[in-house]
C-alpha cells in the first residue's frame, strides 16, 4: 500500500515570539480516546527525587501524550491518577519554576508551587487555541508512597504544557465550514496532538463531524447533518486515495448538498494530505459523476470566486481629503475625488461598484454611501467620530455591496443597509460583549463576512459575526497576541480569511502578520520604514501597503524590504483595498 503523503511547511517565527506552529504535519486530536492509562508502558520516575524535581519532571513528561499521558501519570499516586483530567491543555512559557511552598514540609507530605506565565489553552470541546495572559502560581501536593518515593497526590487541574513541549506535540489544522447562506467556506483552525500519525485522518474527520468551534457555533454552519458519524475510519485506499467514509448524513441530500459536503471535506484535508480525497456515504460514492477530488475541483462550491481579488480594482488612497487610485495616485472621478467632499476615510465594495466615505463636516463626521464616481447619499448617522468603513460580503461575485459597517464615537457599531428602494439606513449591532473593553478605533470585517478584527483601547481583538432573526451581534471576543502587541496596535486589515496585518507603535513590531486564533505572529521587515505606520492595506494576492511619516511603502512578503511608491501622501493619509 502506498504511504499517505503528509504536508510539511517551513515556519518563520519572530525572534523571541511565543509562536505556535501553524502549518506543519497535523496529528490526532486530544487525548487517546480518554482510555485508562497503562503506566506499565511508561518508564518509572527516577528514584529519590526531591518534591520540586518530581513536579518538574511531571510537567516535562507531558511531552508524551501516548496512552492518555501515561508517562506523566507515572508521577501520580493511584488515587490522583484516577482523577486527573487530561483534556484541554494549558500552554505555559517554556521557562517555569517549581519551588517548595513555605511551611508545608512534613515527613510524608509536601506542597510545591508550579509558577510561570500563561501562553494559551486549547478548548475542551473543539481543540481551538485561546490566548491567555498573565502569571500563574498553582499548588501541587505530594506524598510519599510505600517505597518512600515522592508522588503527586493532588496534581494541577488539567495538563500544564510548556510551549516547547506543545510545539513538538501539537500541530495546527484548518477545518472549513459554511457561512449561513452556504455561499462561501470559512476557515476554523484547530490543534491536534502529534502521535500516532496513522490516526490523523480519522481525528480530523471526527472534528469535522462535530461542527464549528465554540467561537463560531453561532456564525458558521456545516453541510454535514447533526447526526453524521463515521461509517469507518478515514484511511488510505489501495490506490492511494484518502477515503472519508461517513454515515447518517441525512435523507434530504440533494446533488447540491452533496457537492457542499464534498467541498467542505476536501478543503478540510488540504493541509493534511496531498492525496486525492474520496468522499463516501455508507461505503458508496457520494457523487456519481466524479470519484476523487483535489482542492481545485471544489473551488466553485467553496465560493472562492466570491472572495477573489479583482485585478482591475487597484485599491485607493485618501490624501488631503480626496480619493485617489492606489496604483498611480490619480484622483477618482466624482465628488469623492474632486474635493467636493472632505474625505476622512473610505471603503470600496468588493465588486468595486460602490463606495462608503466618511466626510468631515464642521466638528462632526458624516457617512455617505453610493455608486463609485457619483454623488452619494448622506446616511442619518450623526457622529463626532466614525471609523474607516468596511463592507459586508456580497451575495454574488458581481453583486454590489448592500451593507457597510462603521463605529460611531468609538462605542457603538452601526451597520448601514440598502433597502429595495435604494435608501441607506443605519441599524445597531449588538456589542454587549464588547461594551466594557474600551474605545473602538478600528473595525474591519473579514471579506467572508463572518469575523471582525477590532482595535479596542489599542489592543487587537477578533470577534465572530452572529446573525439571527432578532439581531446582528459581535460575539466570542478574544484578544489576539496580548503579550507581544499589548495596547500598541494602530491599524489592522485582513490579508486572508484567517490572517490579519497590523501596525503598532512598538519599534520592534511596526508591521506584523498575525493569525486570528493568536497562535502565531510574524514580523515584517523594518527596513526603510520611518516612524509610526498609521495605515495598513492588505488583501489576498495583493502587496501589503503601509503609510508612515515618510510616505507610501509596499511589500509582498515578510522578508521583503519595503519598497517606496512615487505617490505623494501627507499626514493622515490612508490606503485601502476593496472590502
Amino acid at each position: 500500500m502506498k504511504r499517505l503523503t503528509l504536508v510539511f511547511l517551513v515556519l518563520v517565527t519572530i525572534t523571541g515570539c511565543a509562536a505556535i506552529p501553524t502549518n506543519t504535519q497535523p496529528k490526532p486530536i486530544g487525548t487517546m480516546d480518554n482510555k485508562a492509562s497503562n503506566t506499565n508502558q511508561a518508564p518509572e520516575p527516577r528514584r529519590d527525587l526531591a518534591p520540586f524535581e518530581v513536579v518538574r519532571d511531571f510537567i516535562g513528561a507531558t511531552s508524551n501524550p501516548a496512552h492518555d499521558y501515561a508517562a506523566a501519570r507515572a508521577y501520580l499516586t493511584p488515587e490522583a491518577d484516577k482523577k486527573w483530567d487530561t483534556k484541554s491543555p494549558t500552554i505555559i512559557e517554556t521557562s517555569f519554576s517549581t519551588v517548595p511552598a513555605p511551611q508545608t514540609q512534613q515527613d510524608n507530605t509536601q506542597t510545591v508551587l508550579l509558577q510561570g506565565k500563561n501562553v494559551g489553552r486549547l478548548g475542551a470541546n473543539d481543540n481551538a487555541f485561546v490566548p491567555q495572559l498573565g502569571e500563574f502560581s498553582t499548588p501541587v501536593k505530594l506524598a510519599r508512597n510505600s517505597e518512600n518515593q515522592w508522588r503527586i497526590s493532588e496534581p494541577p487541574a488539567g495538563v500544564y504544557m510548556p510551549q516547547n513541549v506543545f510545539n513538538n506535540s501539537y500541530r495546527r489544522v484548518v477545518l472549513w465550514f459554511y457561512n449561513p447562506e452556504f455561499s462561501v467556506l470559512v476557515p476554523d483552525p484547530r490543534f491536534v496532538v502529534v502521535p500516532p500519525a496513522t490516526d490523523i485522518p480519522t481525528r480530523v474527520t471526527e472534528l469535522l463531524i462535530k461542527g464549528p468551534g465554540d467561537a463560531l457555533r453561532d456564525t458558521l454552519v456545516s453541510a454535514l447533518g447533526p447526526d453524521t458519524d463515521k461509517f469507518s475510519n478515514t484511511k488510505e485506499a489501495d490506490d492511494g486515495a484518502l477515503e472519508v467514509n461517513l454515515t447518517k448524513v441525512g435523507n434530504d441530500r440533494t446533488p447540491e448538498k452533496n457537492k457542499q459536503i464534498v467541498a467542505q471535506v476536501v478543503k478540510s484535508f488540504q493541509g493534511v494530505t496531498s492525496s486525492r480525497i474520496r468522499v463516501l456515504v455508507d461505503g458508496q460514492q457520494i457523487l456519481s459523476d466524479q470519484r476523487d477530488y483535489r482542492p481545485s475541483d471544489v473551488s466553485s462550491t467553496a465560493g472562492e470566486a466570491l472572495l477573489a481579488s479583482n485585478v482591475n480594482l487597484p485599491g485607493m488612497l485618501v490624501v488631503d481629503g480626496r480619493l485617489r487610485l492606489l496604483n498611480d495616485g490619480v484622483a477618482i472621478k466624482g465628488p469623492a475625488g474632486d474635493g467636493t467632499y472632505d474625505v476622512a476615510s473610505a471603503a470600496q465594495s468588493l465588486d468595486g461598484s460602490r463606495l462608503a466615505v466618511v466626510t468631515r463636516s464642521g466638528g462632526s463626521m458624516r457617512l455617505r454611501v453610493g455608486e463609485t464616481e457619483q454623488a452619494m447619499s448622506e446616511v442619518d448617522l450623526p457622529a463626532t467620530t466614525l471609523t474607516r468603513p468596511t463592507w459586508q460580503l456580497s451575495s454574488g461575485p458581481k453583486e454590489p455591496g448592500k451593507e457597510v459597517w462603521t463605529v460611531v464615537d468609538g462605542t457603538n457599531v452601526a451597520r448601514v443597509t440598502r433597502s429595495d428602494n435604494g435608501n441607506w439606513t443605519a441599524k445597531s449591532v449588538n456589542i454587549t460583549e464588547l461594551a466594557t473593553f474600551g474605545t473602538i478605533s478600528e473595525l474591519r470585517l473579514s471579506r467572508d463576512g463572518t469575523r471582525a478584527a477590532l482595535v479596542i483601547a489599542g489592543k487587537l481583538h477578533v470577534a465572530s459575526v452572529s446573525r439571527n432573526q432578532q439581531d446582528v451581534a459581535l460575539r466570542a471576543l478574544r484578544q489576539v497576541q496580548p503579550s507581544l502587541l499589548g495596547n500598541s496596535v494602530l491599524s489592522v486589515d485582513w490579508l486572508s480569511q484567517d490572517i490579519v496585518v497590523v501596525s503598532s507603535s512598538l519599534a520592534a513590531l511596526p508591521v506584523s502578520k498575525v493569525y486570528i486564533d493568536g497562535a502565531k505572529l510574524d514580523r515584517y521587515s523594518q527596513s526603510n520604514l520611518t516612524g509610526l505606520v498609521g495605515s495598513v492595506a492588505a488583501g489576498p494576492s495583493r502587496s501589503v501597503q503601509v503609510i508612515d511619516s515618510s510616505g507610501l511603502w509596499m511589500a509582498t512578503d515578510i522578508t521583503d524590504v519595503w519598497r517606496p511608491s512615487s505617490i505623494r501622501t501627507s499626514a493622515g493619509s490612508l490606503a485601502f483595498y476593496p472590502g
